[in-house]
């Protein structure tokens, strides 16, 4: 391959524009943002989001295609999700009655939960923990409009335009309908519109789940509820429509309109969830119900055509950062709706469908736009739910599934979703710090350190938005915690952030120094012994004994929250003897070898294995993914056979989110066909209540009698697609490391993030790259490698290299 001078290279952040720079500076960090007529005055002001915006015609977009309605019983499976970043809803899409379930993502019962139970570990359910849980279910209704008396009727999901439509013909009439949630206004938008002559007479009915009382406004503008939960966490939902023509009246729950040419229907409401933690996470002078009557009413002020340019102002610059093209599809397959090509791609023995496969790479980062702004981060489910008490709670699980959340987002262009997770962890780490020093040594933790000492900060394995934590305790949380955030700071090099997060860092490695116990090894080649530091009693997630000391998973976590500690600390002049401290301590530990029993890497300090060769969790594979301290170029032969011989024997099947973890490990291993099969069983059909993919592209867990949304890995498994084309460690960037067969004939895939705050362009036919731009938001030096071809680069910042053979 060949350089080519580089040359200025296009500003990821400048194409936001106005509306997605102006806008971000006066967000709230919390629950329903304060409404200020400053703030929302100039939104649509003509020449600001609205200039030059418009819809990508669906013959050039991403979309998602349904023949008929979600079914109420199956939206989780079936309803096409939308999302601001806070507020979150599931669609059915009935032309005659359209549901919708609506989320806020700071809607949380529960609270700090911060004493143990005689076990020594944390209560564990929703009325000390908590749980996330539904907000409100708005009707829509238009009565005649039977979807047995509609003609071609068609439901879709537009991720590059960021809405979901629903189109049908009555009467000779051409209806639409437009359903998103902006993020700039802060509301659910449902736009009714028609062609050919017709008017619109319906309702919205606005209710509630957890007891409230739904009436109309004085003015008679708008039906709304308020309520509080038993910890004091206030929360509002409001609805209203507007039209230029007919009639529009409130009347208890319903918002009607009758003899309408065109309406406007809103939703929004929110919670006075703060992250301040010394208020409890509450703002006590925040008015849920009156800010999101204000949202409500500037909303509405905006008019339809106006709400919609400034919703594609600001999703199209995020969603367009990225684009992906993996080949071409059969035009029969094209042919099919979305429901039906995924059943025909998960039949024995079917083809790729390249095209269907580059749109689960994208529904992912929609997800990930939609869910993931400026409020809390992505919980287990998102913020898509189904009933009000949803497994697991729908809480952060830090030994895996948050994490896998949050993979895609800066290899996909999206850096700026990675900052709720990033915030909520700074804003949570002052109560987990207090609730560790207090309680982490109570005699009942089987966990605690038995040296006596505690510093610095830990989490359970699950946590809630409110400092507390649930189920067990996690010592090694905190480093993968870490870890996560670190890795972000190498893909932005945003030295802002990393200031945030060195506290963290610092704390995490207090806490390892105060655990760490010392044992004495011996060589099997030499017969030597020396002293080592290992992790104290613990659990490998999720299996084997509690009571294991230098689990591989604990000591792969430690080394590399100890270097990224002590790299934090250097580029930011900050504590060098410390730093010193923690280099001494790395240099101590025990590090995993591969047992002479198993042939495995070990995942217990003992040749033999402890629990399930098969266990879903990938746990003593964590230094090779999501970490990089095991590479099949760099490390010892040896060692990277033992890795293999692990992953081979953990097997091809597993839930989706261990599917997709899998898939990473191979993509890392360079194995191709391995990595590419565990894609196509993540997007497996499910169906009867089986693991896989339902029609909606929600990711499906068994849970024995039904199914649930678990939706980590349709976050992981386009992260596994991504690392098969592009992967980047510290000074590394090699393209076409897994290249499957399925993909090979040509493609393309523009905006792929990599660490060094690089941006990667790719180009490849039959199997080779052809072409590949690299630039940097920094001046730095990394070498780039293909198959056999490498060769270091240096990049300016923000100009572009181009790389062709």
């Amino acid at each position: 391959m060949s350089n080519t001078p580089d040359r200025p290279a296009p500003s990821r952040r400048s194409v936001l524009g106005v509306a997605g720079g102006t806008l971000a500076a006066g967000f709230a960090l919390g629950g329903l943002r304060p409404f200020t007529a400053a703030a929302a005055t100039p939104r649509h002001h003509a020449g600001h989001a609205g200039h030059g915006t418009h819809l990508v015609a669906e013959a050039a977009a991403t979309v998602l295609r349904y023949p008929a309605p979600a079914a109420e019983n199956v939206i989780i499976q079936q309803g096409l999700p939308i999302g601001n970043g806070r507020i979150g809803a599931l669609l059915t899409g009935d032309p005659a009655n359209d549901v919708l379930y609506l989320t806020d993502a700071t809607l949380w019962t529960g609270g700090l939960n911060d004493s143990l139970q005689g076990d020594g570990q944390f209560p564990y359910d929703a009325d000390n923990f908590g749980s996330f849980t539904l907000l409100a279910k708005a009707t829509l209704q238009l009565p005649g409009h039977d979807l047995s008396k509609v003609t071609g009727y068609r439901r879709t999901l537009d991720l590059s335009n960021g809405l979901s439509t629903v189109t049908y013909t009555l009467g000779g009439v051409d209806y639409r309908r437009e359903v998103y949630a902006s993020h700039p206004d802060d509301v659910v938008v449902v736009r009714l519109t028609q062609s050919g002559g017709g008017t619109y007479t319906g309702s919205l009915t606005l209710g509630g789940w957890h007891g409230e009382t739904t009436t109309g406004d004085a003015a008679g503008k708008a039906a709304s509820f308020t309520g509080k939960f038993a910890n004091g966490l206030a929360y509002a939902a409001t609805a209203s429509a507007t039209s230029a023509t007919g009639t529009v009246a409130v009347d208890g729950a319903r918002v009607t309109f009758t003899g309408c040419d065109e309406v406007l229907v809103l939703l929004t409401g929110g919670t006075n969830y703060s992250r301040d933690a010394s208020t409890g996470h509450k703002d006590p002078a925040a008015d849920p119900g009156a800010i999101a009557a204000s949202w409500l009413r500037a909303a509405a002020k905006a008019g339809g055509p106006a709400l919609l340019r400034t919703h594609l102002a600001d999703y199209q610059p995020l969603f367009n950062r990225m684009t992906v093209d993996l080949g071409t599809s059969t035009d029969a397959q094209r042919s099919l709706d979305t429901a039906a090509r995924l059943s025909a791609l998960g039949a024995t023995g079917a083809p790729a469908d390249p095209e269907l496969e580059a749109a689960y790479l994208q529904f992912g980062r929609y997800l990930m736009i939609s869910g993931s702004r400026d409020s809390v981060p992505l919980n287990l489910q998102g913020l898509w739910i189904d009933r009000t008490d949803p497994d697991w709670m729908g809480d952060y699980h830090t030994d895996i599934n948050v994490q896998m959340n949050y993979w895609l987002a800066d290899r996909a262009g999206l850096s700026d979703c990675f900052d709720a997770f990033l915030d909520y962890c700074v804003t949570q780490v002052p109560s987990w710090t207090v609730t560790t020093q207090k309680t982490f040594n109570d005699p009942r933790n089987g966990f605690r350190n038995s040296s006596g000492k505690i510093a610095g900060w830990t989490t359970a394995i699950s946590t809630n938005v409110y400092g507390g934590m649930g189920w067990w305790w996690h010592p090694a949380g905190n480093a993968w915690l870490c870890n996560s955030l670190w890795q972000h700071y190498e893909y932005t090099q945003d030295r802002e952030e990393l200031k945030k997060i060195y506290p963290l860092l610092k704390g995490a490695c207090e806490f390892w120094e105060a655990r760490l116990i010392t044992t004495t090894v011996t060589d099997p080649d030499t017969g030597a012994s020396r002293q080592v530091l290992i992790d104290d009693s613990d659990w490998s997630p999720e299996q084997g004994p509690t009571d294991a000391k230098g689990i591989t998973y604990a000591q792969e976590l430690v080394r590399d929250l100890f270097a990224s500690y002590r790299t934090a600390a250097g580029l930011l002049s900050k504590d060098a003897a410390y730093a010193k401290t923690i280099a001494t301590l790395q240099s101590q530990l025990y590090m995993p070898q591969v047992s002479p029993e198993t042939g495995w890497l070990e995942e217990w300090m003992t040749p033999a294995n402890l629990g399930e060769t098969a266990h879903r969790h990938l746990s003593p594979l964590i230094g090779l993914f999501p970490g990089d301290r095991i590479t099949p170029q760099d490390s010892p032969a040896a060692l990277v056979t033992g890795v293999r011989n692990l992953l081979t024997a953990r097997g091809m099947e597993s839930f989706g989110w261990g599917c997709a973890w899998r898939a990473a490990s191979w993509a890392r291993l360079k194995d191709a066909d391995k990595a590419y099969q565990l894609v196509r069983t993540v997007m497996k059909p499910s169906t009867g209540g089986s693991n896989g993919t339902s029609p909606n592209l929600f990711d499906m867990y068994d849970l024995g009698s039904r199914a649930t949304l678990q939706i980590d890995a349709n976050f992981g498994a386009p992260t596994a697609m991504i690392e098969m084309l592009v992967y980047s460690r510290p000074g590394v960037v090699e393209l076409l490391p897994a290249l499957p067969d399925a993909w090979a004939a040509a493609g393309r895939i523009t905006g792929v993030g990599a660490r060094g705050g690089i941006t990667v362009d790719l180009q490849w036919s039959a199997g080779k790259v052809t072409q590949a731009v690299l630039r940097s938001s920094v001046s730095t030096t990394t070498e780039v490698r293909a198959g056999s071809w490498h060769r270091t680069v240096q990049l300016k910042a923000g100009r572009e290299v181009t790389l062709r053979p």
